[in-house]
């Protein structure tokens, strides 16, 4: 299993200037579903780093039970340190990544509440809706 994370097109949210009620509502739901992505990809590598540092610092340990050079054991004892510090790193950004999933869908119903109404009405008649900005004179 490889750490390396890996680009997913299928899942870019497009920033355009399509400012259209069910345009919005699909970009906030394929942002969130990214996100959602993103926060399971994250925690997946959060837990491998995890078990690697504790299995890093088990084999210094053993090296050190070994009697071998103390200069490995204190590297070894490092690169579990740094391990441990970047998974910790990784849980932050996974937490981030998690709300701000829970705000994009939180967006996603505000705007539908306060503008689904109003798109249901525009969408539903006949006759041409005047551009934003028409009755101002």
């Amino acid at each position: 299993m490889s750490t390396e994370p890996e680009p997913r097109p299928e899942t870019a949210v497009v920033a355009d200037d399509d400012n259209r009620y069910k345009a919005v509502q699909a970009k906030l739901l394929m942002l969130s579903k990214a996100l959602d992505d993103a926060t399971l990809d994250l925690v997946s590598l959060w837990r491998s780093m995890q078990a690697n540092a504790k299995h890093t610092d088990g084999v210094a340990t053993d090296i050190e039970n070994a009697d071998l050079d103390a200069k490995y054991v204190a590297l070894t004892h490092n690169v579990a340190t740094a391990l441990d510090g970047a998974a910790r790193e990784v849980k932050t950004l996974s937490d981030t990544a998690q709300e701000t999933t829970d705000l994009a869908h939180e967006s996603r119903r505000t705007h539908a509440k306060l503008y689904g109404a109003l798109d249901d009405i525009r969408s539903n008649r006949r006759e041409k809706t005047p551009k934003p900005g028409f009755f101002d004179r």
